[in-house]
């Protein structure tokens, strides 16, 4: 991304009048990044969005590390992370730096309750399992299985799921989210050689315009830290706003991979990018086509980051006895490969059906309290024959 969009009514010119049907001013509110220099959306509010009636406590909410350093290849069972009824509550945090936290849930109930804003981080929610609706300020998005929900930072937002059964995963940036500026030109726009385009991306199609006083929950996550703000008017009071600082949703089913002759490495996966870590998709394609290819990927050292793979669907070709929800970490400083006898079984095989999330960081990633009691035990002895 970015490009620009719009919702709603707003005025011919910025900072000019804008009067409301009985007469009083739109309240205009810059929502933008990087000070001044980043992107961003001007939207136009009922009333002054500034108005708190009270702020009553704090949670904090910062993750417990199990152990500040280590370089064992690691292995989570996903699916074994409870779920619960809130919607903050079922985020449980599994590896983290201080750029990016990888987060796993299954929130039961959908978030109606109260409204979340997460000021610290940029959030990438990607709908392993479930269905329903992201509502914001900014407007509505559907979303399904496969869906990334890309929600810029201090964005408020609630989520209506339609039904139970639901597993996210999630993770929140301290960088602003950008699909990777190889596949973008001078202007902005995707290029041909990209693997998604712009009509592959899901901006806000509804605008809900709430016109309430009364006393209304937001929860503002800062610094790890949650508060609990009652303010005056409904969050989502706005009348219409244009730019491109918004929230958007994109497919991994859109993705449309990159194949050669013989086997590529993973920046072809490549989906977002930050300047700390990169997310990639791995999806359904097309084998290499080299008649001597060796499908599977060659043995490589991680010397810069810390790779992490969380496995949704199919059978991913390079790994032994992988399920739904399943997490691999390896760490920066050793070669990782594919597992004994994947690297044989790959040959003269024409096509995967894998479906897997990958994240690079830059920064070595410290695993969780809540992680370890999810884990599978001696993973880094799985290449032993």
């Amino acid at each position: 991304m970015p490009f620009y969009h719009k919702l709603g009514n707003f005025p011919h010119k910025r900072h000019t009048v804008f009067r409301q049907a009985n007469g009083e001013l739109h309240h205009e509110q810059l929502f933008g990044t990087i000070g001044f220099d980043g992107m961003s959306s001007l939207l136009y509010h009922l009333q002054p969005p500034t108005i708190v009636k009270s702020i009553n406590g704090s949670v904090d909410l910062n993750p417990e590390i199990a152990q500040e350093k280590d370089m064992q290849m690691r292995s989570l069972e996903g699916f074994k992370v409870p779920p619960a009824d809130d919607y903050i509550v079922s985020r449980v945090p599994m590896l983290v730096n201080s750029d990016c936290h990888i987060i796993l849930a299954a929130p039961k109930k959908s978030l109606r309750d109260y409204f979340y804003k997460n000021a610290d981080a940029d959030e990438v929610i990607f709908i392993h399992e479930g269905s329903g609706t992201l509502r914001t300020q900014m407007g509505k998005i559907p979303f399904s299985y496969g869906d990334y929900l890309v929600v810029p930072r201090g964005m408020i937002y609630q989520i209506d799921f339609d039904d139970e059964k639901n597993r996210l995963l999630i993770i929140e940036s301290k960088r602003p989210i950008y699909t990777p500026k190889r596949y973008r030109n001078h202007f902005g726009q995707l290029l041909e050689h990209s693997p998604f385009c712009e009509r592959d991306f899901r901006p806000p199609s509804e605008l809900e315009t709430f016109d309430e006083s009364g006393e209304f929950l937001v929860k503002i996550k800062k610094e790890g830290i949650l508060y609990n703000y009652t303010y005056e008017h409904h969050p989502f009071n706005v009348a219409g706003w244009d730019g491109y600082n918004y929230p958007y949703a994109f497919s991994i089913h859109d993705f449309e991979p990159i194949t050669g002759r013989v086997h590529l490495p993973p920046p072809i996966h490549q989906t977002f990018e930050t300047d700390a870590f990169v997310i990639c998709s791995f999806v359904p394609r097309l084998y290499d086509y080299h008649p001597d290819a060796i499908p599977a990927p060659y043995n490589h050292s991680n010397i810069d980051s810390d790779e992490v793979l969380y496995y949704v669907d199919g059978d991913f070709m390079s790994r032994n006895n992988i399920e739904k929800g399943q997490i691999t970490l390896h760490p920066g400083g050793i070669p990782h490969g594919p597992h004994p006898g994947a690297y044989e079984r790959s040959i003269g095989k024409k096509e995967t059906l894998e479906l897997a999330v990958m994240i690079d960081t830059f920064k070595p990633l410290k695993m969780t309290k809540q992680a370890v009691e999810v884990e599978f035990k001696d993973y880094y002895k799985s290449w032993l024959h």
